[in-house]
């Protein structure tokens, strides 16, 4: 096992700053809901693809998403890897994945992870186990969070991206643990923990809706 590079994660954070704060102006709720330290995953909607470098330039810590492996492709691969992210084959339970993953939490990281395990309507609507399981296998705090605007309009020069220096709101909510405290994994437990954050998460996001007026 190959635990993705911190200082790799650093440096990606630096270059998502530059980049999303160069061309859209994102604004930044509820960022010290994020506990300074110790392992830490955070669960984020997914509606549109720069959802993730969104994240990853406007988190106060350094972010290692699980990315699907088809992304890990010539230079892109290759960076993606520099900057520390996790390649995840999404067909299979890829046992290196996980290893991977549960090791950026044993070295008290920040993994990311989209629950809804691709782009879709952005509410939290579809859940995978995934994210139950490394929360209650680690012990990790779950921190919910919206990305909204993202794909409100279509920029007139890059029509796949929104508008250049339009809003895009980020709302981290209050961490909270996934399992019931008694620590089991079966998969009972793990099917209720699921339960339990799909609520969390579709709660934090109605809340971020009206906070935010999106």
């Amino acid at each position: 096992m190959t635990v993705p590079s911190l200082k790799g994660a650093a440096v990606g954070r630096g270059i998502g700053i530059g980049l999303m704060y160069g061309l859209w102006r994102p604004r930044v709720l509820g960022a010290w809901h994020v506990p300074a330290s110790g392992p830490v995953i955070m669960a984020v909607n997914h509606s549109h693809n720069i959802d993730g470098p969104m994240l990853m330039g406007t988190a106060p810590r350094p972010v290692h998403f699980l990315i699907k492996k088809e992304a890990f492709v010539g230079p892109l691969g290759a960076f993606l890897t520099g900057i520390g992210q996790v390649q995840v084959d999404r067909t299979t339970a890829d046992r290196t994945a996980i290893g991977n993953a549960l090791g950026v939490l044993e070295n008290g990281g920040v993994l990311g992870i989209f629950p809804e395990g691709t782009r879709g309507e952005g509410d939290f609507a579809s859940l995978r186990a995934g994210l139950a399981y490394f929360a209650v296998r680690s012990g990790a705090p779950i921190v919910p969070v919206a990305v909204l605007g993202s794909t409100e309009r279509r920029g007139r020069l890059i029509k796949q991206l929104p508008p250049l220096r339009s809003r895009v709101d980020l709302v981290f909510g209050e961490a909270f643990q996934a399992g019931d405290g008694s620590g089991r994994r079966t998969r009972k437990a793990l099917d209720e923990a699921t339960v339990r954050v799909q609520e969390r998460l579709t709660a934090h996001l109605k809340d971020a809706k009206r906070l935010t007026g999106r």
